[in-house]
């Protein structure tokens, strides 16, 4: 179990405000972190990483403190088990993809970086150097190294959104594979409506440094504003049954529609895909496209 409970002052563009945070992540758990910039995202990494220090408050991770203000405990990153994958990878430009991912294992450790390149499908790239990589193959290192030293939590900040929508998506099903088989708790921060839904069990929408929504994605989106066009396009990010019928979530610009689909509309249906919804006489029609 992940305790955090913290506060700290920020200044955002509407001037001064207090970023409060206090919740429970549990093992394995994988959430995810919304909200507009400045609202304090970061930030609640890098304190949980111990690159920032909260003002007051706790956080304890398995039992063990790693930041108390009233016990004066501020563990270093170095003694915190917590991996970072940041927006920009940050990996070491002189060092090949093997030398990066064993940076972060203790000193003679092959078989866990053997098997970390295995996972992350870096066979043929242990040699090449970061600037010999795509963005794609980037980030599965940066994704490695972070998970080297086998962290009790994985914290990724948007690292996903320099990326195109094929190869984003493609990430995500590796993120999630890569996560059931270590088991890290994962709290990732994003943008993306799609990634929220598609990722995680849970999320926290921060607005002016506070938890204004917390809950499953389909809880708490459901409030968003449903568009009533007669035809419209859009990316699915949920299908859940619902009786005898399916409720699909499908992202149309900014809004979030929802709509029941038969067994017969949601066979040849992912999250991720693409389609229309069109209205005929009052009753949804949904449309893959290709």
């Amino acid at each position: 179990m992940i305790e955090i409970d913290v506060k700290k002052r920020l200044k955002s563009a509407d001037g001064e405000i207090e970023f409060t945070f206090k919740s429970a992540i549990g093992e394995g758990e994988f959430v995810t972190i919304f909200g507009a910039s400045g609202a304090g995202k970061t930030t609640l990494l890098r304190m949980i990483a111990g690159l920032t220090a909260p003002e007051s408050g706790s956080i304890t991770v398995g039992g063990e403190i790693w930041f108390d203000s009233a016990k004066k405990i501020n563990l270093t990153p170095q003694k915190r088990r917590v991996g970072f994958v940041f927006q920009d990878y940050a990996l070491f430009p002189n060092m090949s993809v093997r030398k990066n991912i064993e940076f972060a294992l203790s000193k003679d450790d092959r078989a866990s970086a053997d098997r970390l390149i295995e996972l992350c499908g870096l066979n043929n790239l242990e040699c090449q150097k970061p600037s010999q990589l795509s963005g794609g193959q980037r980030q599965r290192v940066a994704f490695a190294r972070a998970l080297a030293p086998q962290p009790k939590i994985l914290l990724l900040d948007e690292p996903l959104s320099a990326l195109d929508n094929a190869m984003r998506r493609e990430l995500q099903d590796e993120l999630l594979a890569l996560q059931k088989t270590l088991h890290p708790a994962v709290l990732l921060v994003s943008h993306d409506l799609n990634e929220v839904f598609r990722l995680s069990s849970r999320t926290f929408v921060i607005e002016n440094g506070q938890i204004a929504k917390s809950g499953a994605p389909s809880e708490v989106f459901s409030g968003a504003n449903i568009s009533n066009k007669f035809r419209v396009i859009g990316d699915v990010l949920s299908i859940e049954e619902s009786g005898v019928v399916y409720i699909l979530s499908v992202l149309v610009g900014g809004d979030i529609v929802k709509v029941a689909a038969t067994q017969t509309e949601i066979d040849d249906l992912a999250i991720g895909d693409r389609v229309l919804i069109a209205s005929k006489a009052f009753n949804p029609l949904i449309i893959k496209m290709s």
